[in-house]
């Protein structure tokens, strides 16, 4: 997917489409501001603890109680946000990610983190349109 597709695309999905939220209206897009997280500097940890709060974003992998791989990610600021320690972000994202037994040391043991950081861009309606004319 090139850049600019994929942006509009997704813009369209997170304001029309997103079931957590009602859609935007005409009324409000002179007021909104758009924020892209440019994903950078990824590396391999060694293992589920090998990750700076508040620094890395990260991507897990693990296999799901019925067998299945599944992954989960979350940028740098989530679980800081939230208020989480590096456990309860880790367990958040395993359930995130579609685990629903059982969150055991072993489990967590098992996991294939990625970590990685990022960069917000953010633009308003009115930068936007001065930009694109």
């Amino acid at each position: 997917m090139h850049l600019h597709s994929g942006l509009r695309e997704y813009a369209i999905t997170s304001a029309l489409k997103d079931s957590r939220f009602t859609p935007i209206t005409r009324e409000e897009v002179p007021r909104l501001t758009v924020s892209v997280s440019i994903l950078q500097h990824f590396e391999e940890a060694e293992h589920y603890l090998d990750w700076k709060l508040g620094k890395h974003g990260i991507r897990i992998e693990f296999i799901s109680e019925r067998g299945t791989k599944r992954t989960a990610t979350y940028l740098p600021q989530v679980a800081t946000e939230q208020g989480w320690d590096q456990i309860q972000t880790i367990d958040s994202l395993l359930r995130k990610g579609g685990y629903k037994a059982a969150i055991t040391a072993e489990l967590r043991r098992s996991i294939k983190l990625t970590r990685y950081q990022s960069e917000e861009v953010s633009a308003t309606y009115g930068e936007y349109i001065t930009q694109r004319c």
